[in-house]
């Protein structure tokens, strides 16, 4: 579960399927986000992640890429503080239709709000009945990264840190 969630999460932060160059980079330092899979019996889960403009990057180019591989439709709007992704992706078998909503600012705060829903291919144990997921994650950024950590750490439910430099990304 910790595994899907931060991989989930780090597409989340990563905004889906969006090149590096496509999107602002978040401010240095602490970011608290708090996420919300809507009509799930879950608590909200909260991690903090610690970054820098490279992390913000490599985590677009290796969560992001990977996706856009599997995703041949995709539009992408802005328009001030406002950021909207549709894409369509090959998922399991199926195909996934996304709308995501970005609104903020990438210094202080921002919402994102993402409406997915799959058609055909493999069930996926994290979906609910009909294939359609809402899920809506806060960020605020809190100050400098903690003493001791490092650009990349994501500290998870649970108190487990991961960085994501250090996760191993096959393409």
């Amino acid at each position: 579960m910790t595994r899907h969630l931060l991989l989930l999460t780090a597409c989340l932060l990563g905004a889906p399927l969006a090149h590096a160059d496509e999107l602002p980079t978040r401010k240095a330092g602490l970011w608290d986000i708090k996420m919300q899979i809507e009509g799930r019996d879950l608590p909200v889960s909260g991690i903090q992640q610690c970054t820098d403009a490279d992390t913000d990057k490599l985590m677009l180019s290796s969560f992001g890429n990977n996706g856009l591989q599997a995703c041949p439709e995709k539009h992408i709007v802005s328009n001030g503080n406002t950021i909207t992704i549709d894409s369509v992706c090959n998922v399991a078998g199926g195909k996934a239709t996304t709308h995501a909503v970005i609104s903020g600012d990438f210094n202080a705060a921002y919402t994102v709000n993402v409406t997915s829903k799959q058609e055909g291919g493999r069930a996926q144990s994290h979906l609910p009945p009909g294939g359609e997921m809402h899920i809506t994650m806060q960020a605020k950024w809190v100050g400098a990264c903690a003493k001791g950590q490092r650009p990349g750490d994501m500290i998870m439910p649970g108190g487990i840190t991961m960085n994501i430099r250090d996760l191993s990304i096959k393409r």
